[in-house]
């Protein structure tokens, strides 16, 4: 079979033929030292966020050996191979000590057995066709939020990894942090008393010019790079900065993706519902309104409010109006939690008013003791170490699918409340709108030929 096609045949479910039940992982076999020893690696897109964040946060780890780049811009590729071999130059004092892979196509790296795990950083609509293709390859899973672009892929994503048994860590980071868990835990021990109003800070994107067609630069898979969504000309605005590595601008584009309502809108989601316990659910009820822009390249929503009503009595109140963070209100007091002064890439927002990682109503509040029989929420200090450790036990990780396909679900129900003015009513447990044929069109889209979930045999 010629190369080509058996890479094309990943996409269609070959890759299942593989027998991921009966992989090993090549780190549990070797001596102490050897290369084999560690859990080898893969970097599936090397823009932002693969190179601020999740490697410099994976590769700190002895564990952890990064040996091999994959993204559809040859430069970046060969700027990643030579970042990651020249960390482990310094930190080993070797100027041999790996030769990264370089890879143009992801599902090429899928087929390289010394490949225990992968790290996907790509743009929004390139998170759940990879990581299906991942798990029925036998690789473990550190996957960039949002979880998915539509709540169909999400699901989908959701089955691949129950019925492989692969781990997945989705990159909602807030979870290991120590101000969100002490404040869910509060929160859920009764500290504030009965929970009824949850505040959320998120802000809106802003427009951007109008802009005419360039040619493709020379190395960049623009067509691969679009997958399943629909064929546009290229734009650099439209996709990410030719040099440098600043906020790319299709994160700002409704084709690529939601905005800032699922681009950090997970995040905060996430933690808000550890501390609503409503993890594994979803609101019965979402409403919104929001400005988008009227022309130009960018055209995800700015400025916006949102409603969501829960089964427990909660109701959910998002908006850029609100600081950047998290506000619990109880019928005792409040606590509002924070990233504070940290934030995962330097081009990330922040509020706009310097806030506490983690505050309440009363300082007593905060230094409340959790007593042995009260609710003790899972601990980890850090997301891709804990990833790494549950790949070693095969233990459940603190951000597993489910909870993150949950948490996008809101985002993504929020987005469609955006364009219908009215009322919408949800169910969680089915996944659909309740008697609303239109917005259930919202809940996936048409896939372009070859790419996209649809496709992957499972």
């Amino acid at each position: 079979m010629k190369r080509r096609k058996f890479i094309n045949n990943i996409a269609l479910g070959a890759v299942g033929t593989l027998g991921f039940p009966t992989i090993v992982p090549a780190h549990v076999l070797g001596g102490k030292d050897a290369p084999s020893n560690k859990i080898n690696i893969g970097q599936i897109g090397c823009g932002r966020i693969a190179r601020t964040h999740d490697l410099p946060s994976t590769w700190r780890y002895e564990k952890a050996r990064i040996m091999a780049v994959c993204d559809l811009d040859r430069n970046r590729t060969e700027d990643t191979k030579k970042l990651v071999e020249e960390y482990y130059t310094k930190k080993t004092g070797q100027s041999n000590y790996i030769d990264v892979k370089m890879y143009d196509d992801y599902r090429e790296m899928l087929l390289n057995k010394d490949i225990d795990a992968v790290m996907i950083s790509t743009p929004d609509f390139w998170h759940a066709q990879p990581a299906m293709e991942a798990a029925l390859a036998g690789k473990d899973i550190y996957l960039q939020k949002p979880t998915s672009l539509t709540i169909k892929e999400g699901r989908q994503l959701a089955e691949v990894i129950k019925k492989t048994g692969r781990i997945l860590q989705v990159g909602t980071q807030q979870r290991s942090s120590s101000q969100f868990r002490r404040a869910a835990e509060l929160v859920r021990n009764g500290r504030i008393g009965k929970l009824h109003t949850v505040k959320v800070g998120l802000p809106g994107d802003p427009s951007g010019p109008v802009v005419q067609a360039m040619p493709v630069p020379k190395g960049f898979n623009y067509e691969m790079w679009l997958g399943s969504t629909p064929y546009i000309p290229y734009t650099e605005l439209s996709v990410h900065p030719q040099v440098g590595y600043d906020r790319p601008g299709w994160l700002r584009m409704e084709q690529f993706g939601a905005g800032m309502i699922t681009g950090w809108g997970q995040h905060h989601y996430d933690s808000a519902a550890w501390g609503m316990d409503t993890e594994l659910t979803g609101p019965i009820s979402v409403e919104a309104v929001a400005e988008f822009p009227k022309s130009g390249v960018w055209d995800v929503h700015g400025d916006f409010m949102a409603k969501a009503e829960y089964a427990n009595g909660i109701t959910m109140y998002t908006s850029g109006g609100f600081p950047n963070g998290i506000r619990y209100e109880g019928t005792e007091g409040w606590i509002f939690v924070s990233r504070g002064d940290y934030s995962a890439t330097p081009s990330d927002p922040t509020s706009k008013v310097r806030a506490k990682a983690i505050d309440a109503s009363n300082p007593a509040i905060l230094d409340s003791v959790i007593g042995e029989k009260e609710i003790h929420l899972y601990h980890s200090d850090e997301q891709h170490g804990n990833w790494l450790d549950c790949i070693e036990s095969r233990k459940e990780p603190i951000s597993p699918i489910e909870i993150g396909h949950r948490a996008c679900t809101v985002c993504l129900i929020t987005h469609v409340a955006m364009k219908l003015p009215r009322k919408l009513n949800w169910d969680a447990k089915k996944e659909q709108f309740i008697n609303d044929a239109e917005a259930n069109r919202f809940l996936s889209r048409t896939q372009r030929a070859p790419y996209g979930t649809d496709r992957i045999k499972y």
